[in-house]
């Protein structure tokens, strides 16, 4: 699966005030083959994050920053924000850069201008309002593993009882 996958990911989530949504998200991100996993302006706890049951911080590095102008993405990396907001690319027509560092607003609110100006890219996931911060991101690895993982088109099927 992600193993046939060029490049790399992280993930992280600004101003994060929930430790159980963020210890789903960095389960779900070890379970995707993320490189890292990160906050800024919010601490994360594994003890306060019972959710983390894969215990993905033993298995891959965390950061947490206290402000953006901290953060230093690797070399070559693209930071995408995932914001829903009028002018951010669907996420069934983005095409996931190879080396991507995605970043996710915090639970009661958008990701702040300073982190939005500096991505390279602002997606959404065609949702009719904000979603769940672990399951947003989830659903943003998920893509990237079946856009970029090497997997053939699924075949059309127009009669499912065939």
């Amino acid at each position: 699966m992600y193993e046939k996958m060029r490049g790399f990911f992280a993930i992280g989530v600004e101003s994060l005030s929930k430790q159980m949504n963020a210890g789903n998200l960095f389960r779900s991100a070890h379970a995707f083959g993320a490189s890292f996993v990160f906050t800024i302006g919010g601490i994360y706890s594994p003890n306060h994050a019972k959710s983390n049951t894969s215990k993905s911080i033993v298995h891959m590095p965390i950061y947490n920053y206290n402000n953006f102008s901290d953060f230093l993405p690797p070399e070559g990396s693209i930071l995408v924000g995932i914001e829903l907001t009028d002018d951010a690319i669907d996420l069934p027509k983005f095409k996931h850069p190879k080396k991507a560092i995605y970043i996710l607003g915090p639970e009661k609110g958008n990701l702040s201008n300073n982190i939005l100006s500096s991505c390279k890219y602002t997606v959404r996931i065609p949702t009719k309002f904000c979603i769940n911060l672990a399951m947003a991101g989830a659903i943003v690895m998920y893509d990237r593993v079946i856009s970029l993982g090497q997997y053939k088109p699924r075949p059309v099927i127009f009669n499912q009882n065939d």
